[in-house]
């Protein structure tokens, strides 16, 4: 089966590039806790970058110490900072840029982690995007980098290149099948790394993967992302073929189940966030296999599929409500809000 590019559209849901860095005159972020003149030279290297990229376009800074708590919520549910920049919040903080597709934390486990987020799957681009932050960044502050070792980062698994190349993978038949678990494996071999949707130890919510390159030292950039690359056609074609095997070995009951689901998301009162992730991918599968109108809105009922499950979790939609909802407020608010955006998309039952 040779896959051709519209066919990731169902699959790829969205493209990340981070790279790690750290500068060389200044103590890495675990001794500049420990340092006497932490808050100085912590204040100074927040001065420097925030100087650097708001020359180049609008960010948004937000220093971990001052941050309310709905607030640092909110940036981990969208992926824009970690728990471990919290964890360092008396020297860390973030910008973000205002269409919330670079995030560059500050701080962290090295002195920058500079990431940027696209949807759909094109490496490429998503990392000659990061690469001019690099650079802006860089000619201003030198990086820490030895000629053997390549760039130097707080933890051996990033030296090297200091890149991390990740698509989030949208794999049901794959998953429901069983065959992930003995995808898996192989991918380890390769020098990959599969997660959940929210990193390394979480669950595959929504049948949602991580593919990522786990090595980066003795690689050049363009290796790292030629095997991430090539690892995602593999598992693309590998999860097309196996939808086209439960049409045809499940049929009618597989098109009943998923239909059911989205009679469901049409009708529900009251709905949690872990039901909406099971619901929202089999509306997702069932549009993917055309089983609810023509193909031609494909892309756009999957993006706003896609949308939906990220807006509903709870620091975002708090966000929607404008106020802190309570236990049963979510739940009733969650499912108003998805009859809204589903009866939108004007589904052919």
């Amino acid at each position: 089966m040779m896959v051709q590019l519209a066919d990731y559209e169902s699959v790829a849901v969205s493209t990340r590039i981070r790279l790690a860095r750290n500068f060389k005159d200044y103590p890495f972020p675990g001794r500049l806790l420990k340092d006497t003149h932490a808050a100085e030279q912590a204040s100074e290297i927040i001065r420097l970058i925030t100087a650097e990229l708001t020359s180049m376009e609008e960010f948004h800074l937000f220093e971990m110490a001052d941050i309310p708590a709905e607030t640092a919520a909110f940036l981990i549910e969208r992926y824009l900072i970690s728990r471990d920049l919290l964890r360092h919040r008396m020297i860390s903080a973030a910008l973000v840029s205002l269409d919330q597709t670079i995030s560059v934390m500050i701080n962290e486990e090295d002195h920058i982690r500079e990431q940027y987020f696209m949807k759909g799957f094109d490496l490429k681009r998503a990392y000659e995007r990061i690469a001019g932050i690099d650079d802006i960044i860089s000619d201003s502050i030198p990086f820490a980098y030895d000629r053997e070792l390549g760039y130097l980062t707080a933890c051996p698994s990033n030296l090297g290149t200091g890149l991390r190349a990740s698509v989030m993978l949208f794999l049901p038949a794959l998953a429901r099948r069983g065959l992930m678990k003995k995808l898996i494996p192989t991918l380890t071999r390769l020098g990959l790394t599969v997660r959940g949707v929210f990193g390394e130890g979480s669950g595959a919510d929504g049948d949602l993967f991580q593919i990522s390159n786990e090595v980066t030292l003795g690689l050049s950039e363009e290796e790292v992302l030629f095997g991430v690359e090539q690892a995602v056609s593999v598992i693309v074609e590998a999860e097309l073929l196996e939808r086209e095997r439960m049409m045809a070995e499940e049929g009618m009951a597989l098109k009943d189940r998923l239909r059911r689901s989205l009679g469901i998301l049409l009708s529900c009162c009251l709905l949690d966030e872990k039901e909406l992730a099971r619901r929202i991918a089999d509306v997702k599968l069932g549009v993917a296999l055309g089983f609810f109108g023509a193909e031609a809105g494909q892309d756009r009922r999957l993006e706003t599929l896609d949308n939906i499950a990220m807006e509903l979790r709870p620091a975002g939609m708090d966000r929607l409500a404008k106020r802190k909802l309570t236990e049963e407020e979510g739940l009733s608010f969650r499912a108003e809000y998805v009859r809204k955006k589903i009866s939108s998309l004007h589904f052919i039952l």
